[in-house]
């Protein structure tokens, strides 16, 4: 049932941003984007796994609401998992993602700006990497991902009048990538964007 309320909560805020656009004046753009990500899986609430490095790239839509506010949709496949390292190897579980963030962006000044907004995210591939002698896990063994994901982002960065931005965000994944346990994504973005 959540997640049923989160998808219509999202497609609400995605209509919203379309009638601001059409009903305002005020500036909308398009753009690309991409860049930098470390991701982590936190277990039960315990200390997060070591990060895996990779990356993340789409194409967004931000329409101005106000001066000050705008509303950002994006489409983005993102690079995610996590690494265990022990004394006798390296575990790396590869996870890719089409994720789907709505972000509210707030501009305190010109070209500075903060946002915060939901996403969900559909899990399209997943790989296991054990090096030799990895001994935590049978090396045959395959962990699948449940296909739906969603959390919070929480993010800010520069844009300049010319249309290209620097952003960085943080994703506090709130829903539980495997059936067993509470495995739950946390990923940081350090993104480059650039209005078409």
């Amino acid at each position: 049932m959540k997640k049923q309320k989160l998808i219509l909560v999202m497609l609400f805020g995605m209509t919203l941003a379309v009638n601001a656009q059409n009903n305002s004046n005020n500036k909308s753009f398009g753009g690309i984007k991409g860049g930098y990500s470390l991701s982590s899986v936190q277990f039960d609430g315990n200390a997060e796994t070591a990060q895996r490095h990779s990356f993340h790239v789409g194409v967004y839509g931000e329409s101005f609401i106000s001066n000050s506010f705008s509303v950002q949709p994006e489409l983005l496949y993102s690079q995610q998992g996590y690494v265990i390292t022990n004394s006798s190897g390296t575990f790396t579980q590869k996870l890719n993602y089409i994720n789907l963030p709505l972000m509210l962006k707030a501009y305190p000044s010109r070209n500075f700006f903060l946002e915060v907004g939901p996403q969900i995210g559909l899990a399209i591939s997943h790989r296991e990497e054990f090096n030799s002698g990895f001994s935590l896990f049978d090396t045959n063994q395959e962990f699948e991902p449940n296909n739906f994901d969603w959390g919070v982002n929480f993010g800010a960065g520069f844009k300049t009048d010319s249309g290209i931005s620097l952003g960085v965000r943080y994703h506090l994944g709130k829903g539980d990538i495997y059936e067993e346990g509470k495995a739950q994504n946390r990923v940081l973005q350090f993104s480059l964007g650039f209005d078409l």
